[in-house]
């Protein structure tokens, strides 16, 4: 499974990072540490018709993407 680490990033990076590694294959995992980077990888999650779930962990969110 594929690991995209984007904690510590500022947007519009997380979001560009996981576009890129969607187009390389799914299952994939991102990892983001600001509420606003997860709203907008759903969101471009939403557009793509993946689907994608998040846990919220104690200092970052883990989302999990496939099709």
């Amino acid at each position: 499974m594929k690991t995209v680490d984007a904690r510590g990033l500022s947007c519009p990076e997380p979001v560009l990072m996981t576009r890129k590694a969607v187009s390389q294959g799914l299952p994939m995992e991102v990892y983001v540490d600001h509420e606003v980077a997860l709203e907008n990888i759903l969101r471009f999650c939403y557009k793509e018709n993946l689907k994608a779930e998040f846990q919220k962990k104690e200092e970052y969110y883990l989302i999990h993407i496939e099709k």
